[in-house]
């Protein structure tokens, strides 16, 4: 599936051409590039994978939605989203599901965003 849909790649050593099919490079300020891909038509822009992009977009409003997967399982010392030393995100939960393998699905909004809470 990853490969058939339009990725965008942000990087700070950026090198073409990129590993990955149906690819884009964002040239120039990550923030600037970012809202424009926000202004567009189409389907919601995901990241995966990167908490220092998750960081540094939440920092700048770029974000609309957090989807957390928690895993009901702790090996080594792991990595956290928001680490010491950085600003609190300010989030409001708004959605929460457990699948049957204990997974936590949880789905997280800026506390400034509109809408309504509910956990589910």
């Amino acid at each position: 599936m990853l490969n058939t849909t339009q990725k965008y790649v942000v990087s700070s050593t950026p090198t073409e051409p990129l590993p990955w099919v149906n690819a884009t490079l964002l040239r120039g300020d990550a923030e600037v590039a970012v809202a424009r891909l926000k202004e567009q038509p189409g389907k919601d822009l995901v990241i995966l994978g990167s908490g220092e992009l998750v960081r540094f977009l939440g920092r700048h409003g770029l974000i609309d939605e957090y989807t957390l997967l928690i895993h009901p399982l702790v090996l080594g010392s792991g990595h956290r989203l928001f680490p010491d030393g950085s600003s609190p995100a300010q989030l409001r939960l708004a959605n929460s599901v457990t699948t049957t393998t204990g997974v936590v699905i949880a789905t997280y909004q800026p506390a400034d965003a509109e809408g309504p809470s509910s956990t589910g």
